[in-house]
């Protein structure tokens, strides 16, 4: 046995009103339940959000000590918990162990008494920590085992605030320091039977990284793991490690199938979306091929094409709405491809290019 999917993402972040807020205004996440010193928990206070297959959890501290505040002071607003679900949590706490995996907490029964849950906690890449949830049917299942919750269970029933229903996390994107790629992917292989599918190395201008893929066997838990290239010019890999303070989670990829239409939407909702140079679109024909999408419609969203042997994606990614400028969110639509877009930072940087010698003519 092995973990299945992703039963939720925590953020920690120093400005709840703001992350929250960010989610529910902006992406149509409805307010499912929350915790804090009212149901039982100490030394924070948490958010649970959902829209479509997607649950998050933002979580503040409460005063100055404690573990959030702690983590906040170390890497800022940030992923700390990408908790999965096991069909056999004995089983899979005793493999990620003894793979190597520190062990946080032993496997124990929901803090919650009226939940059958079963979790533990194991340590991840970095600060990241993995929590291992067999879930119950409750309506909690879903949501950290480790504190109460309440729960408004008509919202947790409800649609989400908009037209965009999100698929799932696609994949999740994170940034490793120099000679720690390979281990990380070994240990991920080892811990959680995620397999190796994928490797890249991107050269871009005087920037280069590596990047590896690995997934379980269903694609429920899809890691895009980078590195930089230390023996070419610092990039924006290296960048993020300093902002982070070590090794994150750069980015969630958010699953859509009308991505044009889901631009549109939380655009005008105040999304940030990041812009595409014009160029970019001046070539697409001949990178990609021909596409179902109109040319006019992508250059107007902004949104990036990239074909691989098994069809084609299209992918746009957020402004990071957080202070140290690290975390930011992808929307990805899937046409039959299988890989994750890396053509189209080649493709970016050379239409930046274009621009410029334009610009210089």
């Amino acid at each position: 046995m092995s973990p299945t999917t992703i039963a939720y993402s925590e953020l920690y972040t120093a400005r709840e009103d703001a992350a929250t807020s960010y989610f529910t205004d902006r992406f149509g996440f409805r307010l499912i339940a929350t915790a804090g010193p009212e149901t039982g928990t100490a030394d924070r206070r948490s958010w649970a959000l959902r829209n479509g297959a997607v649950t998050l959890v933002v979580t503040a501290p409460v005063g100055e000590d404690g573990e959030v505040s702690r983590y906040l002071d170390a890497h800022g607003d940030s992923f700390a918990d990408l908790a999965f679900v096991c069909e056999d949590l004995p089983v899979d706490f005793a493999r990620a162990t003894g793979a190597g995996a520190t062990a946080l907490r032993e496997p124990a029964d929901a803090v919650d008494p009226a939940r059958e849950d079963r979790f533990a906690v194991v340590s991840g890449f970095g600060d990241l920590r993995h929590t291992l949830v067999q879930p119950s049917q409750s309506p909690a299942g879903s949501l950290p085992p480790d504190r109460r919750w309440n729960i408004d269970e008509t919202a947790a029933a409800d649609t989400p605030a908009t037209a965009t229903v999100l698929g799932g996390v696609d994949h999740i994107a994170a940034c490793l320091p120099v000679d720690t790629l390979k281990r990380t992917v070994d240990f991920y292989n080892q811990a959680f039977d995620l397999h190796y599918f994928s490797e890249e190395y991107i050269l871009v201008g005087d920037q280069a990284m590596d990047s590896k893929v690995v997934r379980n066997e269903s694609g429920g838990i899809t890691f895009t793991l980078i590195e930089p290239d230390p023996t070419r010019n610092p990039g924006q890999i290296d960048q993020f490690l300093a902002a982070h303070g070590g090794a994150g989670v750069q980015h969630l990829a958010f699953l859509v199938e009308d991505i044009i239409g889901s631009v549109r939407e939380l655009g005008g909702r105040g999304v940030e979306f990041l812009n595409t140079p014009a160029t970019y679109y001046d070539v697409i024909r001949e990178r990609v091929g021909d596409l179902d999408e109109h040319i006019a419609d992508l250059r107007e969203t902004n949104v990036l094409v990239d074909r691989d042997e098994w069809g084609h994606l299209l992918q746009i990614f957020t402004r990071s709405p957080y202070e140290r400028g690290t975390v930011f969110y992808e929307l990805i639509q899937r046409n039959g491809a299988q890989g994750f877009g890396s053509s189209n930072i080649k493709a970016l940087y050379e239409a930046v290019e274009r621009a410029r010698e334009t610009a210089n003519k």
